[in-house]
């Protein structure tokens, strides 16, 4: 069931090799000569199929390299997926140097903020996070409603 095609033809050739000797044999036992002669013809028909077995090749059904590449995407998916929960996708993606543009800005506002020289203050930090990132804004919100209560 799982063998392949060339092995299935290669064990069928092989019965059919058998079935002929056996053909053969019992012609010769009871003295036809035509049921030998063509059991021998179909003995050397199987033979010939072994002697073309090695130029064969196994193909693989276009429906199962479908389900193959398939495979590999949700393989490669689950990967992509595994590494953003598990925080190694930013790791990777600062070794790299790829940080994203909006993290650059926010660094960039935080380090003016805290330099003495430059006119940006606290306020400004946190309204620009605020305008940039709605999971802070809502969770400012939700701080600033739990103080004021």
């Amino acid at each position: 069931m799982g063998c392949s095609a060339t092995q299935r033809v290669s064990d069928n050739a092989n019965e059919i090799r058998g079935e002929a000797r056996i053909l053969s044999m019992h012609g010769e036992t009871t003295g036809d000569k035509e049921v030998v002669t063509r059991a021998e013809r179909i003995y050397d028909l199987a033979a010939g199929i072994h002697d073309q077995l090695p130029g064969l090749k196994d193909k693989t059904p276009a429906w199962m390299e479908t389900i193959v590449w398939l495979a590999g995407a949700v393989v490669a998916v689950a990967v992509v997926i595994i590494f953003w929960q598990t925080g190694i996708g930013q790791a990777i993606r600062v070794a790299i140097g790829w940080i994203p543009r909006k993290k650059e800005r926010d660094a960039d506002l935080a380090y003016r903020m805290l330099d003495e020289k430059s006119p940006e203050d606290a306020r400004e930090y946190v309204a620009a996070r605020r305008a940039s990132d709605p999971e802070f804004d809502a969770a400012w919100r939700r701080i600033h409603k739990k103080e004021s209560t």
